[in-house]
């Protein structure tokens, strides 16, 4: 049956028709739209959307065949609708597009990106072998990443732990001739360490589930507790999810997406190595560290194509020149801790070199062939804003995105629009907002220097392995930024009063996980491998990086999220704001304090008296005159 609207209850499709704007009118509206089923409410051509946890019925063929080609608001809310705007647009204006999904982690922004690229590929046109290739590949592409970049968090089974803007190239007959994927912010700290309840990335589970006879022979795979890597949640399962199922279809979207045999036997035997890897475990003997279980050795060995004595030797020493003219080296002795972080430092720079590969191999399946004109559509699904009891350096990384990405929100929406107003000379009266520059600069600012700045500098000035560089960060960010009024800073933790509430991070680890490097004895170790598909990961030249600045995650994620401003704010944005209504992840639940906490920092409010006392629908003359 198609999706209608029942309005019952006074209920409103579009919030800038709410008799009285306040939180609680629009809590109240959007909770008895939800227990109504209808997840979806408007505010103009924004889209709030609703996580219903469960599924619902109007996702059908019947669905895209009632919003292709309508008006927005001709038919009930949907994401359809959002979707279908876009692709028109695209089409008759012959401008890029982009939706822009946000929201808190659990809120539905994964799903949401997936019904959009769901709904683009059945109503794009329909063509030969390559386009209908094309499509295939941009749907297959999804369950492939999930399961490499997707994870079982307290708050949401099927986490995005990776952000990701897919943009898809059409001709101007609207048919996808290629495609592109932009991938950053891989929590790759998750292959190494996992919180109570949690669990790894689905792929580990998929394997140690899902093997066949010749995996579990030649992989070692067996049971996720054998797995130290896995085992320290305690927690294997999440409801909802089918890792044996889903390995198959894995499985299939690397075939479809032209991996050959050869690959995705390496990939598998890659996964398989850094889980054995992670099995190494050691003990103090004498001046250093030993490996407890010398058998423990074997596998890792065998799957990552290294030799057993020089893993091993990697794993407990360290090279360190002598600082003389000649240039020697010397051998350091490494403690249960050092050896311990080594280990899982190369884990870690093997997952997250592996996970970049599969990126570049899906955007290799999906390079334009045709070299005419073409538009394109963009879906950035990304990291929820995440405040959690402890807060790390991957937490301010994610955190300081969703600012920049609250900020394209605030200038486009809310403050642009009212400057145009007076720009035409139109009666305004201003509605005020809270414009979360002063945190942005904070956080990435030049002059005056913010927060990165700083742990660039603290990272620049101190060695590798000094103790107590964060506890220095700290402090020299305090003399630095503590006159903003946004930051607090404490003898080892600083807080950041974000848009979406006050955070409070830990600094340890701060300095080590800026520095994002790998000592060069293990990358050396790594180009000794007998595997030609690992080698390739790391192709770096050792001594000609060394002459060079290490470049510092900070710098990389700055970078990568001024390049992501700069293409959204070259398309024409759409907006989803995606709502958690409750904490237990259970249909019918509200929690209304927690919605109207989302409703304030998400700028509902605003945007709503915006949109009622200014012109929600505006067009240039000559795309008016062109329509």
């Amino acid at each position: 049956m198609a999706y209608t609207s029942k309005n019952k209850r006074g209920l409103l499709e579009d919030m800038v028709l709410l008799s009285r704007i306040n939180e609680s009118e629009i809590n109240d509206n959007l909770k008895k739209r939800y227990d109504d089923d209808l997840i979806y409410t408007y505010i103009g051509p924004v889209l709030i959307a609703v996580n219903p946890f469960k599924k619902l019925s109007y996702f059908t063929d019947k669905e895209i065949e009632l919003y292709q080609g309508s008006a927005m608001h001709e038919n009930p809310p949907h994401i359809y609708a959002i979707a279908d705007a876009m692709f028109r647009n695209m089409l008759i204006d012959e401008e890029n597009q982009c939706v822009i999904i946000s929201g808190e982690s659990g809120a539905g922004k994964t799903e949401s990106a997936k019904l959009v690229m769901n709904y683009i590929s059945a109503v794009s046109g329909k063509g030969g072998e390559a386009v209908e290739r094309i499509k295939y590949i941009i749907l297959e592409s999804n369950p492939l990443l999930e399961s490499f970049g997707n994870a079982k968090t307290l708050r949401n089974n099927n986490s995005s732990r990776f952000g990701k803007y897919f943009e898809i190239l059409f001709n101007r007959g609207g048919m996808p001739v290629g495609g592109n994927i932009s991938n950053f912010l891989l929590e790759k700290s998750r292959v190494v360490g996992l919180k109570q309840g949690e669990r790894n990335f689905h792929i580990f589970y998929q394997m140690t589930k899902g093997a066949n006879k010749f995996e579990k022979e030649n992989y070692g795979m067996t049971n996720p507790d054998y797995f130290n890597y896995l085992r320290q949640s305690g927690t294997y399962d999440a409801d909802g999810i089918d890792d044996v199922a889903d390995y198959q279809e894995v499985k299939k979207a690397m075939d479809i997406c032209g991996f050959s045999k050869e690959e995705i036997s390496c990939i598998f035997e890659l996964v398989a190595g850094i889980l054995h890897l992670g099995n190494i475990d050691f003990i103090e003997h004498g001046n250093g560290a030993v490996v407890r279980d010398p058998d423990t050795l074997s596998f890792p060995s065998y799957l990552l194509g290294i030799k057993e004595n020089e893993l091993s030797k990697k794993l407990l020493s360290r090279i360190m020149n002598s600082g003389s003219k000649r240039g020697s080296t010397y051998d350091v002795p490494m403690n249960v801790q050092q050896a311990t972080s080594a280990r899982d430092a190369l884990a870690k720079a093997l997952y997250s070199r592996l996970f970049d590969w599969l990126v570049k191999a899906v955007n290799r399946a999906m390079t334009r062939k045709e070299k005419s004109q073409n538009v394109n559509l963009g879906v950035l699904d990304i990291y929820g804003f995440e405040i959690f009891e402890q807060n790390g350096f991957e937490q301010f990384c994610i955190n300081y995105v969703n600012e920049k990405l609250q900020q394209i929100f605030i200038e486009l929406t809310l403050k642009s629009e009212q400057e145009e107003y007076v720009k035409e000379g139109i009666k305004w009266t201003p509605i005020e907002f809270f414009n979360n520059k002063i945190v942005v600069d904070l956080i990435e600012g030049k002059r005056p220097v913010g927060i990165m700045g700083v742990l660039d500098d603290i990272c620049a000035t101190t060695h590798a392995i000094t103790e107590g560089s964060d506890v220095k960060f700290v402090q020299k960010m305090t003399d630095v930024v503590g006159s903003n009024p946004h930051f607090q800073g404490m003898s080892t933790h600083f807080m950041i009063k974000h848009y979406a509430g006050n955070v409070t991070y830990e600094s340890e680890g701060f300095s080590e996980s800026n520095r994002d490097s790998l000592f060069k004895d293990l990358v050396l170790l790594v180009q000794t491998t007998s595997k030609n598909f690992i080698r390739d990961l790391f192709p770096e030249d050792i001594n000609e990086d060394s002459k060079k600045r290490p470049t510092t995650f900070s710098f990389k994620i700055r970078n990568q999220a001024n390049e992501l401003v700069k293409e959204l704010t070259k398309c024409k944005p759409h907006y989803i704001r995606c709502i958690k209504p409750n904490e237990t992840k259970r249909p019918r639940d509200w929690d209304s304090k927690r919605v109207d906490h989302q409703v304030r920092y998400l700028n509902l409010k605003e945007n709503i008296r915006i949109r009622r006392a200014g012109y929600a629908y505006r067009e240039t003359f000559e795309k008016f005159l062109k329509r």
